[in-house]
Parts: structure tokens; sequence; C-alpha cells
């Protein structure tokens, strides 16, 4: 499964504290490699503190947005 970010969410990804970034990495990393959490529609994952929102286009994770509580 590759991964995409649009660069909004790179943005953001590397403007938050290292905790926020190891946990939008872990929710990345959870959608990319759990098929149920694959869907072709508009889909989120949520974190502790963190969310993101992502779309799978075959085999291609793209995440849209991420951002963090504080």
């Amino acid at each position: 499964m590759r991964i995409e970010l649009i660069q909004r969410a790179a943005n953001v990804l590397f403007e938050v504290p290292d905790d926020m970034h190891e946990e939008i990495i872990m929710l990345i990393t959870a959608v990319s490699e759990d098929r149920r959490a694959q869907v072709p529609d508009l889909a989120a994952a949520f974190g502790e503190w963190c969310w993101l929102v992502y779309t799978v286009h075959d085999d291609v994770v793209e995440v849209l947005d991420v951002g963090c509580a504080g």
C-alpha cells in the first residue's frame, strides 16, 4: 500500500510536536495495514490526540487532512 499526503496534510504533519507526529504516523500505518479501514469513500481515523481524513484508491491511501487537539 502506498501513502500519499496532500501538501496541506504534510505541512501540518511537520509542524506538530514529536509525540503528536508519532501518533499521526501510527494512524497512517494502521490505516495502510488494515483492509477493513480501506474504504473507497472519505474516511477518518482517530487517535488519543490526533486524527486524519483519508480516502483509498486502488493501492494508495491518500491522506487529505491531519490535525491534533491542543
